[in-house]
C-alpha cells in the first residue's frame, strides 16, 4: 500500500492534510524520515508520525454537523478565533472537516476520518454539488440571477455555471437566494453575489451532494446513514439535477 493512501485510510486526517504531514518530514517508515508521498510500504513496516505509532485500523466515521457563524472550520486557529473544535463532543475530536465554510458563515459540514471519501468531495474535477441559501439585500433581477447561472468573471477567473434562483423575499426589503456550486472557491458565493450587487446578510450551506442539512439545529449533529455514505461516494462529476434541499431557517 502507498504511504499516504494508509495514511488517509488510518484517519490521520484529509488527503491534503496527509501530504503536507509527508511533504515536511514527520512521518518516518522503520524510523527513516520518508517523504515521497507515492512511497510503497512492505509488509510489517513500522510507519510512525514525529515518533508516535498510527491510530489502530479502524472503521470509519461520518458525521453532519450544523456549524454556527462565528467558528473557524479548523482545528486549531493561530490568532486565537474560536473554532469548531470548540464545540464539538470529545468524540468527534479526531474527525476532520470535508472542506470548510469561512468564520461568517454557517450550515452543513461533513465530519470524517475517510481521507479518500474527503478527496473525492472537494477535488473540483469531480463536481459534487454544495447547495447554499444566501439572504441578500435588495432583491435580484432576472438579469442578476442569469449572470449567476451562466458565469461570472471574479478577480481569481470566471466561474463555472452555477445553480440560482430567488426562493422568496424576507422582511426588511431582504431577498433568500439558492445558489448551487460545483467548486470551490474562498468566499466565493458571497462575492458573485456581491459582483451582481447584492451583498450577503447571512449564508447558510444546506447540502452537500446528496447530504441535506434539514432541521438539524445550530451546533448540533449526527452520524450519516449508510445508505447516505454510498450516496456521497457516488455523486459528482457528471450533474444529476438534485433537488431543493429541506431547510427550516432558525429564527
Amino acid at each position: 500500500m502507498r504511504l499516504n493512501k494508509l495514511l488517509a485510510r488510518r484517519g490521520v486526517g484529509s488527503r491534503a492534510a496527509v501530504e503536507r504531514l509527508i511533504a515536511d518530514g514527520h512521518v518516518t517508515v522503520d524510523g527513516e524520515p520518508v517523504t515521497i508521498q507515492g512511497f510503497r510500504l512492505w509488509d510489517r513496516a513500522v510507519v510512525e508520525i514525529d515518533g508516535r505509532p498510527l491510530p489502530p485500523p479502524c472503521g470509519f466515521r461520518y458525521v453532519a454537523f450544523h456549524k454556527p457563524p462565528g467558528y473557524v472550520t479548523t482545528r486549531r486557529d493561530v490568532s486565537g478565533k474560536p473554532t469548531i473544535c470548540d464545540i464539538l463532543p470529545p468524540e468527534l475530536e479526531m474527525l476532520h472537516p470535508v472542506g470548510r465554510l469561512d468564520r461568517d458563515s454557517e450550515g452543513l459540514l461533513i465530519l470524517t476520518t475517510d481521507g479518500e471519501l474527503t478527496l473525492h468531495l472537494t477535488h473540483p474535477g469531480h463536481e459534487v454539488e454544495k447547495v447554499y441559501h444566501a439572504l441578500v439585500r435588495g432583491v435580484p433581477s432576472e438579469a442578476a440571477i442569469r449572470c449567476l447561472s451562466e458565469g461570472l468573471d471574479l478577480r481569481d477567473g470566471p466561474t463555472r455555471p452555477a445553480r440560482a434562483e430567488v426562493l422568496s423575499p424576507a422582511e426588511d426589503g431582504c431577498t433568500w437566494v439558492l445558489i448551487g456550486l460545483r467548486e470551490g472557491r474562498r468566499r466565493q458565493v458571497r462575492r458573485m453575489l456581491r459582483a451582481v450587487g447584492h451583498l450577503v446578510q447571512r449564508l447558510v450551506r444546506v447540502s452537500i451532494g446528496p447530504v441535506a442539512l434539514g432541521d438539524l439545529a445550530p451546533g448540533a449533529w449526527r452520524d450519516l446513514m449508510p445508505e447516505e455514505v454510498r450516496a456521497l461516494r457516488r455523486c459528482g462529476c457528471t450533474p444529476t439535477g438534485p433537488t431543493r434541499p429541506r431547510f427550516r431557517v432558525q429564527t
